[in-house]
């Protein structure tokens, strides 16, 4: 994914010594390009004070130069309140030039303390930067960050802003407008916003996320170029605050044509970290240098900083992830397997399923749970792949006793299974776990002969993981690779990769190897990651599903990678997007709401069937053309 890179001379703006109007705080800039010569429009806060009776930090805008966009100096106080619907503050400026004419739309404060009623848009107007010639009441509603279109839209003046951006789940939306008085006009207004929805960009992923217009629109040869800010968990805290990017279609900026699916940037350095309001990054400008895209943003409501992308990787990424994605299809009868009620071992909980295909069909052995939360492993066929056909009344794998008692006492549970054919047995490897200390991995098999004839003789179980450190999520690979047995596990909520002569795990020899594939800090995948199912070898790698948790809504969601055949421990694609995430009532009531969590996978005339537990309470099947991923996942390697 396309990521901003920070300027060296971070922070280019901080906090006046000497000046008592920018002493608190200076952040959220807007910065205009002409020439070598830049002009920068920054909030400042000033020192507490007695104002109109009451103890206020004032907002006012303040002004800088540069002749590189790094170094800005000259500053002086620009635009500060002289009207009531101003009183109290003027705040984040976003200037545009049209014409001969600077166009500096702002937050304007009417009341303290603040309330929504009291946010709505100001503009200033200059010639030149030497004075304000004009300013205007713009909105009178709760409003905030407008910005004009640098030119005209099919004809007609064209502004985005934020609307109800304190009250309402946010907006950010486009009004067209015949001229400049029509600008401030109330009338006008009143009428728009009684038709809010209709000029309405949908850029909210989820209802608790928050969106604000960031820098006023660039215009480009494949569309305008909108980096606006992007908060998740805006209200359900701790909020992530994140700097995206949007490309709207010339003739018609309420089509999307493509967007970010992950930020540019996110707070990291300790200049974002720390000041007046922790963890932000709050874009309000950009320029175009070349194919350099320039953004400015605030750091902690604090200072002033730039970082920068190239423009055309920007803008082809987009254009490809406004293309729809690959994604699994739903099975309309999910689920497929479900608790029964009454049952001694599989009444409370049905879900993580491995399968295998084999003799025409899918066999799955799923996890069950009774109501005294004792785990063990059913077995269910499917000849389509989709629907159940048989499933049988009984357990046919229980939890064992560790033969292995030196190592660790009784393990009560065996979960989450997943299955490989390799040679003429079914290897299974399980999370093992007392309920007490730590989990481990275990390893089973059974001849294919005796699994297909129903005949349960599975090999006693063997830890294969350290005993005083958590692993789960298992397998052992489908054929050896450079003559070496190979697993995938997770340890340190990482996917790991180890490889063995023989499968003869003694007493010191446990799984280790090395990270294949880590978590990413700014994605749906960046608490945890794990294989679902056993890779599948295909004629371009071997293809694997794998599970990711997101620390910020704290949802399982599943995605692919593809792994080198000869050398499985190379990355060669990863997709940077997940192809199935829980959006089902099944996949959001249980015992672990918000969970698609797979453990087998299967192939059947170039389809790929994705067997996982919903919720940690059904079991559920989805599928998509191997095709289609194989060619997502070259694409992604393409990029």
């Amino acid at each position: 994914m396309v990521k901003a890179k920070r300027f060296s001379v971070n922070p280019l703006l901080k906090p006046s010594k000497k000046n008592n109007w920018e002493k608190e705080a200076v952040f959220n800039p807007s910065v205009i390009k002409e020439g070598n010569s830049y002009k920068m429009l920054y909030r400042a806060m000033g020192t507490e004070q007695i104002y109109h009776q009451k103890n206020i930090s004032l907002n006012t805008i303040g002004l800088a130069q540069s002749t590189n966009g790094m170094n800005f100096t000259g500053r002086k106080k620009f635009i500060e309140p002289e009207h009531l619907w101003e009183l109290y503050g003027c705040e984040d400026p976003r200037m545009t030039k049209f014409k001969d004419k600077y166009y500096i739309f702002y937050t304007a404060l009417s009341d303290y303390p603040h309330s929504a009623e009291g946010i709505k848009v100001g503009v200033a107007i200059t010639k030149d930067f030497k004075k304000v010639e004009e300013k205007h009441q713009v909105t009178h509603f709760n409003s905030k960050a407008m910005a004009l279109f640098p030119e005209k839209v099919d004809g007609k003046l064209a502004v985005i802003l934020t609307a109800d951006p304190d009250t309402k789940p946010p907006k950010i939306a486009i009004a067209y407008l015949n001229d400049f008085d029509q600008m401030w006009s109330k009338d006008y207004w009143d009428r728009w916003k009684e038709n809010v929805d209709d000029y309405t960009l949908n850029l909210r992923r989820d209802g608790n996320d928050h969106v604000e217009v960031g820098a006023p629109p660039l215009k480009t040869k494949q569309g305008w170029l909108l980096i606006y800010s992007y908060i998740k968990n805006y209200l359900n805290p701790p909020p992530i605050f994140g700097i995206e990017a949007v490309l709207l279609d010339l003739e018609n900026p309420l089509k999307i044509l493509g967007r970010s699916t992950e930020p540019l940037l996110v707070p990291r350095q300790d200049y974002e970290l720390n000041g007046k309001v922790p963890n932000i990054v709050f874009p309000t400008s950009a320029v175009t240098d070349d194919n350099i895209l320039k953004i400015y943003y605030g750091a902690s409501d604090n200072y002033i900083c730039g970082a920068e992308v190239e423009l055309d990787k920007l803008i082809d990424e987009m254009l490809d992830e406004g293309k729809e994605p690959v994604k699994l299809e739903k099975y309309k009868g999910n689920p497929i397997i479900s608790p029964v009620p009454g049952s001694t071992w599989e009444s409370k909980f049905t879900f993580n399923p491995a399968a295998i295909y084999e003799g025409g069909k899918v066999h799955i052995v799923y996890r069950a749970m009774n109501d005294e939360n004792k785990s063990s492993l059913g077995y269910a066929s499917s000849m389509n792949g989709l629907r159940i056909d048989e499933r049988l009344p009984d357990p046919i794998y229980n939890s064992r006793e560790d033969t292995q008692k030196r190592i660790n006492p009784i393990y009560h549970s065996c979960e989450d299974p997943r299955l490989t054919i390799l040679g003429d047995k079914v290897y299974m490897c399980y999370t093992a776990y007392d309920g007490k200390t730590v989990t481990v991995i275990a390893l089973s098999s059974i001849k294919i002969d005796d699994f297909l004839n129903r005949n349960w003789k599975w090999e006693t179980p063997r830890v294969i993981s350290n005993p005083k450190i958590d692993d789960k999520n298992a397998c052992i690979f489908p054929e050896k690779v450079n003559g070496k047995y190979i697993f995938l596990h997770r340890l340190e909520h990482k996917i790991w990769l180890d490889s063995f002569d023989d499968l003869n795990f003694k007493k010191g020899r446990w799984l280790a190897g090395d990270v294949l594939m880590n978590p990413r800090e700014e994605s749906w995948d960046s608490e945890k990651i794990g294989i679902a199912g056993p890779p599948i070898k295909t004629s371009e790698g071997w293809l694997l599903v794998f599970h990711g948790l997101s620390k910020h809504d704290r949802k399982y969601r599943l995605s692919a990678a593809l792994l080198d055949l000869s050398n499985p421990m190379k990355v060669l694609s990863r997709l940077p997007y997940p192809i199935i995430e829980p959006d089902k009532p099944y996949e959001n009531v249980g015992d672990r709401p918000g969970t698609v969590f797979a453990c087998g996978n299967v192939i059947i005339n170039d389809k790929l069937y994705v067997y996982y537990g919903a919720a940690d309470q059904v079991v559920a099947v989805a599928t998509t053309q191997v095709s289609d991923l194989m060619d997502a996942l070259k694409k992604q390697a393409a990029n």
